[in-house]
């Protein structure tokens, strides 16, 4: 298997719900659900191909507080070399709603101060030539968004993949957060985003037209994932390929994460060589396990 790597955000996550309507200011509501978590894009990813037993390297930070422990002790000798940030750790409380929708709130924390310089003397210790990086949570991490080409130019030397989630802009897809992703993707093999956020950062309202306008925008084998829920996901690729691939009908716990879960099954697979339609299966399953149960369960049947 080629190495494998994750760049981005780890954060606590507070999950609390189900409630609806949204309540009232200055009112007090139970919840059935609480659960606190290691959490974040990179932090999901990672705890999947943790307990899936994946050989992987993360690359993150953490606040100077206990949370700031507590996140780095998740991931043991992985987490050697983290800095911690001179602020507290980055706390993220997901309110969730009958339905499967969900709201945040998300302190800025450590995740902003986590730059190139910070970055860079793990990467020349990491044994990620020839591998892939998955590069997620862009718009929670202002300071290495700033440093990508930095990033990017690493990886060519280092003969590295890149993997690119985004995440969702905090301040929506303006037209200068669209145009700053834009110069991300021609450095980029792999794009991996929800629906929504594809077709926003295309500016196209169908997904399909979506998808194969950013195609050409990426690396010239560039391919194009989208997440589409319990609808599976679509994978487009050079030369017009379209591969899809059906999520089996669960019972939805906690969808929090799930697109994270996906991309570990899907790049777990494309760095074993296997086919896209079958990385992309992969991807669909595990995702589909992991919002059907609490505790989440990691378990890869082979997609074949």
């Amino acid at each position: 298997m080629r190495p494998l790597g994750v760049l981005g955000n780890v954060n606590v996550d507070l999950i609390l719900g189900p409630t609806a309507p949204w309540p009232q200011p200055g009112t007090e509501v139970m919840v059935a659900h609480d659960d606190l978590r290691v959490g974040g894009a990179a932090g999901n990813t990672a705890l999947a191909w943790q307990a899936l037993g994946v050989p992987f390297a993360i690359f993150a930070s953490v606040g100077s507080d206990m949370f700031g422990r507590w996140l780095a002790e998740a991931f043991g000798e992985r987490a050697t070399g983290w800095p911690a940030a001179g602020s507290a750790t980055t706390v993220s409380v997901g309110i969730t709603h009958p339905g499967g929708e969900r709201t945040f709130f998300t302190s800025r924390g450590h995740l902003p101060l986590f730059g190139w310089a910070d970055l860079q003397p793990m990467l020349e210790q990491s044994a990620l030539s020839g591998g892939i990086l998955l590069v997620c949570g862009s718009f929670l991490m202002d300071g290495l968004a700033a440093d990508y080409p930095a990033l990017f130019d690493w990886a060519d030397a280092n003969d590295v993949e890149i993997a690119l989630d985004t995440g969702w802009p905090v301040e929506g897809w303006t037209e200068p957060v669209r145009a700053r992703t834009m110069e991300w993707l021609p450095r980029c093999r792999y794009l991996l985003l929800n629906e929504i956020e594809t077709t926003k950062l295309a500016g196209a309202p169908d997904v399909t037209d979506a998808a194969q306008g950013l195609l050409p925008r990426l690396h010239p084998d560039g391919v194009v994932v989208t997440k589409l829920g319990p609808r599976g996901a679509a994978a487009h690729g050079a030369g017009g390929t379209i591969e899809r691939a059906r999520a089996p009908k669960v019972d939805v716990i906690d969808t929090i994460g799930a697109g994270d879960v996906f991309n570990a099954g899907f790049l777990m697979n494309i760095a074993a060589g296997r086919a896209l339609a079958q990385a992309l299966a992969a991807g669909t399953q595990l995702a589909s396990l992991a919002v059907s149960t609490s505790p989440r369960r990691y378990v890869l049947e082979d997609p074949t």
